[in-house]
């Protein structure tokens, strides 16, 4: 059967820069995707990726397979293709196939109460503090996804301490190193976070290459595993602890269809700022890992992205939004 793949870039600021470890994130740019069938049914995709050199790879990629072509050639030319444009075609190709939306009965699922994103504690403690005011009159029982890694230890150190004795017992806090962290650091960290029932995990606290030291800290407390996630995929099926799990990022997304419908745990699902399309797989993804075997508050940012039609969940406005 032939397919039509057509193609639009999209690109967006954050409403704040984002800053880690690894640099400052303040935009996001890639193509939505919309493939059509002979028998005028669509199904739509994102891609889009926080690397430049992938970007560039993907546009080529792009020119190369826009217009007509049959799904045997797709699936010859995908061995070949970073894992953000995997997901953007193939995740249109499975509501196409009816997998999800579209032509099956299975709709769209909404997500549970995200996580509270918090960047650099020691320029955004006030926020913290705001919202656990808030919360605490609401009787809320809260997540909290902190970075750290950014200024110094000492004072992230005081300022998370002085956090972790405002959470009330039934709230989590998470603590984001982005692999920020030497051996020593991460040694000093984990053993004083392992004595915290608040802390749920420690999140790529070393670099996404060091395994043997990420295995040897998961012995003293639950850390799990992003950037490493990314770098070695087979880790996927390895990694006997947390695993934070970015659709859009990691390629063909039925693979992790059928790990979440199968219900296994310890996945977490997280954002790379997507637009409305990509993130109707996100949040899909995070309904049902909360079905699961472990449910725990999925890392959405929310308002994090403006708000326009870009970030619809309908597919078509989106489109039309670029």
């Amino acid at each position: 059967m032939c397919l039509t793949i057509q193609v639009k870039p999209f690109a967006f600021h954050l409403k704040e820069e984002m800053r880690n470890a690894q640099g400052i994130i303040n935009k996001k740019e890639g193509w939505l995707i919309q493939i059509s069938d002979e028998l005028n049914n669509f199904g739509w995709g994102e891609v889009s990726t926080f690397k430049s050199s992938e970007l560039k790879l993907c546009e080529n990629l792009l020119k190369q397979i826009s217009g007509q072509c049959s799904r045997s050639f797709l699936d010859k030319k995908k061995q070949d293709w970073p894992s953000p444009l995997i997901f953007g075609i193939y995740s249109a190709l499975a509501e196409l196939d009816g997998l999800i939306g579209g032509k099956n009965q299975k709709e769209w699922l909404y997500p549970p109460q995200s996580a509270i994103l918090i960047p650099d504690i020691t320029s955004n403690f006030h926020k913290i503090d705001q919202i656990l005011k808030d919360s605490l009159k609401q009787e809320k029982s809260l997540t909290f996804k902190v970075k750290v890694a950014i200024q110094s230890p000492t004072k992230e150190k005081e300022i998370l301490d002085h956090l972790l004795s405002l959470l009330p017992m039934s709230s989590r806090l998470r603590v984001d190193a982005n692999g920020g962290w030497t051996r020593n650091q991460a040694n000093f960290w984990v053993h004083n976070l392992s004595k915290e029932s608040k802390v749920e995990w420690v999140e790529q606290p070393l670099p996404a290459g060091d395994i043997e030291g990420l295995y040897q800290l998961s012995k003293e407390m639950p850390i799990a595993l992003d950037e490493s996630l990314t770098q070695y995929p087979e880790l996927r099926n390895e990694w006997p602890n947390w695993q934070i799990r970015r659709p859009s990022l990691e390629g063909d997304p039925t693979y992790l269809l059928k790990e979440l419908e199968a219900g296994k745990g310890f996945r977490n699902i997280s954002t790379s700022f997507e637009t409305g399309i990509g993130l109707r797989w996100v949040n899909h993804f995070a309904a049902l890992q909360n079905k699961g075997a472990t449910p725990v508050a999925p890392g959405l940012a929310t308002n994090w992205c403006p708000k326009s039609d870009l970030f619809s969940n309908d597919p078509k406005i989106v489109w039309e939004a670029v």
